[in-house]
């Protein structure tokens, strides 16, 4: 059974994430949402809760886990029996990024692939850094985040 994970620090998790985990969570039969610890991102929530509210918005797909880890994310794929990341591409310059670290994912740990998928439209747009800044300015959330995130969002960083 192939397990894809879904890696990133998802600082809160947008719509433009879980369109990203719906759609792996139909290719693979198993899927894991890992939570990065990347405190150089400055994250506005802690890994706990960024896992927490993860878990609240995926509770409805059966074959998705939400695990946070620190360190290397081929560390975490070969720890977890993880051989496909997921990775979502909106611009040309996340493709290159996107590449160049599949290459050398894949350089560490030979079984790893790397599949990346674009937004769908709506979503195209979307990044935690914009919905934070958003959020901080009072602007509506309904249409950046699923409903379970904005009660924490706003107490965290909105009006």
């Amino acid at each position: 059974m192939i397990t894809a994970a879904y890696s990133g620090t998802f600082d809160p998790i947008t719509y433009g994430h879980y369109d990203i985990i719906q759609r792996a969570a139909r290719m693979f039969p198993r899927l894991i949402v890992a939570v990065g610890l990347n405190p150089a991102k400055n994250p506005r929530f802690n890994l706990d809760e960024r896992c927490a509210l993860i878990r609240e918005v995926v509770r409805d797909l059966h074959n998705v886990d939400v695990k946070g880890f620190s360190g290397l994310v081929v560390d975490f794929a070969r720890e977890n029996g993880v051989t496909v990341l997921v990775r979502g591409v909106r611009t040309v310059g996340d493709f290159d990024y996107e590449k160049q670290m599949a290459v050398m994912n894949r350089d560490l740990y030979a079984e790893l692939d790397t599949v990346m998928l674009a937004p769908s439209p709506q979503y195209a747009h979307l990044s935690s850094s914009l919905v934070r800044e958003l959020a901080a300015l009072g602007a509506p959330l309904e249409k950046l985040v699923p409903p379970a995130v904005i009660p924490a969002l706003r107490a965290r960083i909105g009006q």
